[in-house]
Parts: C-alpha cells; structure tokens; sequence
C-alpha cells in the first residue's frame, strides 16, 4: 500500500468517524428526558426567586408560569403594569408562588439603577433575559427601516444592552452561591446572515456570543450560562401565526426548552428548530439570500398582518 492510498483511507476513516460523532450527538437531542434528565427540585435548588424580563407576554410569561411551576418565586419585568400585574395574579392563582412585578421600559437608558434596588434582597437562581423587540414587524432593508436613527437605539438597548445589565446585576449573587442558571434568548435567525432582518438578528447574535463566553468564564463556580435561539413560536412579535409542526405555542417551546438547559451553551430549544437550524446553515446562502426569497417573506409577513387585524376587528364588533 503506497503512501497516497493509504493517506486517502485515513482521511475516508476520519471523515466517516467526525460525521459518526455528529450524528451521535444530534440523535441525543432526541431524547432529551434520557440523556439530558434534572432532578423535580433542580430550579428550587438554584435559588428561591426566578427573574424574567419581557415576562408580560410570549415566551416571558412561558417561562414565568413554568419556573413558577417547578416552584420557584417570580420576578416579571416588562413595560406595561396592567399586563404585569394580571399575569402575576394568573401565576399566583395557578401555581400558589409569590410574583412580583417591576415596570421598566428596556428600549429606555436609564431603568436598571431602580431594577437593581428592587432585586437586591433576593436570593435569586435562575435569570431568563427573554425580552428583545424587532425594528419592525415587516422585515424590510437596513436604511428602509421606519425612524432609523432611534430604532437603532432601542434595538441596542432592549435586545443587547439588557441583556448585559441583568446579568451584572444578578450573576454576583450566583457567583457567591456557587450556583445558578442564566438563560439568555436569542433567535433562530441569527444562525446565518440575515438580510432584511440584519439589524435584530446581529443584536442576537450578540446574544450568543456573550452567553457562550460568560459560560467559559463562569463554568467552574456551578453557573450555567445558555442561549436558546427559537425559530417560530406564537406570540405577539411572531403575529400569533397559527401553530403547527414547526411553529409551537409559547407554552409548548419553552417546556421542551428546559429540557435542553443542560445540553450546551446553546440550544434551538425544539426538536423540529434543531433540524430547522441545520437545514438553515446548510443551504447555499445565495439561495437563502435571493431577493425572491426576501419578497416572498415581506409578502406573507404582510399577508399574515392583515389576517391578524381583520381578527381583531371582527372580536371587537362581537363584543
């Protein structure tokens, strides 16, 4: 056997044994019950308190009503009272955990000063950054975008700047504890670049990247640090698309989420969003990045607005 041949074998054998690990390691992503498992009292052992901004509505209020579920206390941040103060009461009402509830516009500068006096007795465990906003509900180009100069400032400060702060104010207590977890929500379409959506998928992918290296900073002193990057889920910022295979309800994505908490620095939450977030990353981007493909979006973004009103509409004239 000369040298070339048995190079070639090696590199068939490495190629086949890379690809074998890969396939390994998605196929546990199948089960997640068997390779993944947590103890009944694993979040009630983090800490007694669970805090959760953007926690009014969507995936927030899932993660509230679960956390508070598993028995932890809640903290819901979000901008509107009214909002806040009814889901506390439906938590309380469901769950028999104590919530309270912290008004802070995140798009604003100035908000944590008073969040940080509000959180500062608590013995906190479990932080979801979950809130985040889209520069617009129809996708549409960079410099189209609708008062450009101020969505990227609210952008910055909701979807990245908050993220950043909750984390400084809440990781120092877990740091002393020697335990805790941070969940940080990102967003499917920050796995590739994402035209006409550049702006909001770059502050998530600043998500990931801050989450995955406060992970390899804090690893050691028992914090789990993850991102959990979601592709469709049913909520108000998605314009309550109806669910399906792929588009799970609120409720749905974040029990099978919390599945995932200790499978990595960075889970697509779902079964189905895993396979999605493959598919996304293995396609050509000059496919993906086709203006037909783009059109095609807008189209259907606007299409599903519109059901949406019309819905609304006809609920008000029953009532």
């Amino acid at each position: 056997m000369d040298f070339m041949e048995l190079s070639f074998i090696s590199l068939g054998a490495a190629v086949v044994v890379f690809y074998g690990v890969k396939l390994l390691l998605f196929s546990r992503m199948l089960y997640p019950k068997v390779w993944f498992p947590m103890s009944k009292s694993f979040f009630t052992s983090m800490g007694e308190w669970a805090v959760v901004t953007g926690g009014s509505d969507g995936i927030g209020r899932a993660y509230a009503f679960e956390l508070a579920g598993q028995g932890t206390n809640v903290v819901i941040l979000s901008r509107t009272k009214e909002k806040l103060d009814q889901v506390a009461k439906e938590i309380e009402d469901a769950t028999g955990q104590k919530v309270k509830v912290i008004v802070a516009d995140f798009t604003e500068e100035n908000v944590f000063a008073e969040i940080e006096d509000n959180l500062k007795d608590l013995n906190i465990g479990v932080l979801v950054n979950n809130v985040g906003i889209l520069p617009s509900y129809i996708p549409s180009k960079f410099l189209e975008t609708t008062d450009l100069e101020q969505t990227i400032t609210k952008v910055i400060n909701c979807n990245v700047k908050t993220m950043a702060k909750m984390c400084k104010i809440i990781l120092p207590g877990m740091e002393n504890r020697g335990k805790g977890v941070i969940v940080n929500i990102s967003s499917g379409v920050a796995c590739i670049p994402s035209p006409i959506y550049t702006l909001y998928a770059a502050s998530k992918v600043f998500v990931e990247r801050f989450s995955q290296g406060l992970q390899a900073e804090y690893k050691d002193k028992g914090i789990i640090i993850q991102t959990v990057a979601p592709f469709g889920v049913s909520t108000q910022m998605t314009g309550y698309q109806q669910a399906n295979m792929v588009t799970l309800t609120a409720k749905e994505f974040v029990k099978s989420s919390l599945q995932y908490l200790t499978a990595g620095d960075k889970t697509y939450g779902s079964i189905c969003h895993i396979v999605l977030g493959w598919f996304l990353q293995s396609a050509p981007l000059q496919l993906l990045h086709a203006d037909s493909i783009h059109n095609g979006l807008k189209d259907y973004v606007k299409k599903r607005l519109r059901v949406r009103s019309t819905k609304s509409l006809r609920q008000c004239k029953s009532h």
